[in-house]
Formats: C-alpha cells, structure tokens, sequence
C-alpha cells in the first residue's frame, strides 16, 4: 500500500485483502489500539472497531491476515501475576536428553500449576540446559512443593535441573507495531 505524504510506518503497512477498501488509517489506529492490548470488553474486536473507524469484520480480518503474514508472531494473554498474589516464581531448567525432550515438554506443560514450557538451545560448557518452564506460586515452600510433585509424577528424579527464583518483577508488555517517533 503506498500513500503519498504519508509517515514512513504507514507507507510499509502489510497489504490487507479480501474486506473490501479498509482504510490505511484505520489500520495505523488498529496497530496503536493493539500495543495497548484488547479491551476488557464482552466483544473487544466490536470495541477495537468502533475505536479506529473498521468495522468488526475488517479489524478480525486483519489481525488474522498480520498473523499470517508474521507481522503479529504472537497473540496472547500478559497476566500480572504479582498483582494475583503469585509472587515465587521460578524457571526450572531441565537437562532433558535430546530424543525425550519433546515428550517431557509436553508432560511438563500440561502440569496446572506450569504456566510456561519451551525449549531452547543449549550453550555448552557452562549451560546445559535445554528445557524451560515457569512455576508461579504464592511462596517459594509452595512452588518447591508443587517441582516436587513434578519430578515424582514425571520419574525426573535423575534428570540433572536448576531452579531460578526471580529476584525483580520486570515490566511486562506486549508488541510494538507502530513507530512512534
């Protein structure tokens, strides 16, 4: 999409197809609305809508076509989970053997109280570790109890692991999209 005198973030906007004309504003004013993340409303993509001149249709077509495009990687939830009381929260690391690493992920992941699962490359020598997940409790005897359910239900009691208490709550937020220079 090309617009004459037109900033330099909306010149390279994503094309949008199959909604009919949407406006180039309104997607500009749809990018700024998601940076500050969905509204807490019964109907968010209606109020994501009447908050940048779309129609509902138009703002769902184009958060799913910027998903597919890669424009959005990711769209999700960002709780605040010290505002809830969490406050011990750990990453355990996991020196899973390669070949059982994706069965144990997913084992880990399904566990309730973990909230997040992944794995990501070692960097050896000095870290072994290639699974990830996040425990948040209400205190740290509570987040050891519940690894130590982990281990005995999952039979982990040999798999080499670290845990790693947060020492500060950094701010949490979601993407960026629009510059705002």
């Amino acid at each position: 999409m090309t617009l004459r005198h037109a900033p330099e973030y909306l010149v390279t906007l994503p094309e949008v197809t199959g909604a009919g004309s949407i406006s180039a504003w309104g997607l500009l004013r749809l990018r700024q609305q998601l940076e500050l993340g969905l509204p807490l409303t019964p109907r968010p993509y209606q109020t994501l809508a009447e908050r940048t001149g779309l129609s509902e249709q138009e703002v769902m077509t184009a958060i799913r076509q910027w998903q597919d495009q890669g424009l959005i990687k990711r769209f999700g939830l960002v709780v605040r989970h010290r505002t809830l009381g969490y406050t011990a929260n750990a990453m355990v690391v996991w020196d899973i053997p390669d070949d059982q690493v994706h069965k144990l992920g997913r084992a880990l992941a399904s566990a309730p109280f973990v909230t997040l699962c992944y794995q990501r490359p070692r960097r050896l020598p000095n870290w072994p570790y290639n699974l990830f997940c996040m425990i948040h409790g209400v205190d740290r005897e509570r987040v050891m109890s519940q690894l130590a359910t982990l281990i005995a239900e999952q039979e982990l009691e040999q798999i080499p692991h670290a845990v790693l208490f947060s020492t500060k709550a950094y701010r949490q937020r979601g993407g960026r999209y629009v510059s705002h220079d």
